[in-house]
């Protein structure tokens, strides 16, 4: 999945630099020091989940950067839970090719 979301991101935005985490804890620790246009996170990571990342960035950081949640979890009240928590955008996997392009675009201009 990580491979799928890599590709589609360099073919939808040329010259695009990601930066990865390996867990919720290494995000944060990375966000402490970078700033960064855009957050994709799972709610299901080791360390420190999702609900805990945006948690970090929002009440934390403070910082305003949008989050979009790539996660299994699509239930309503997963759904809006993270939404409640601070992200600005929720997609299911598997992962739809256009509804991830339109969703990253939304933010990222």
């Amino acid at each position: 999945m990580r491979m799928f979301i890599l590709f589609h991101l360099i073919k939808m935005l040329p010259g695009v630099q990601i930066m990865e985490a390996e867990n919720g804890v290494a995000a944060v620790e990375k966000l402490m020091r970078q700033d960064v246009d855009l957050i994709l996170t799972d709610m299901n990571m080791p360390e420190l989940d999702g609900a805990g990342v945006i948690r970090a960035v929002r009440q934390g950081l403070k910082k305003l950067t949008p989050i979009i949640v790539i996660t299994t979890k699509g239930e309503a009240k997963d759904r809006e839970r993270g939404l409640a928590l601070g992200a600005n955008g929720y997609i299911t996997k598997p992962l739809n090719v256009r509804e991830f392009r339109e969703t990253i675009l939304k933010f990222i201009s």
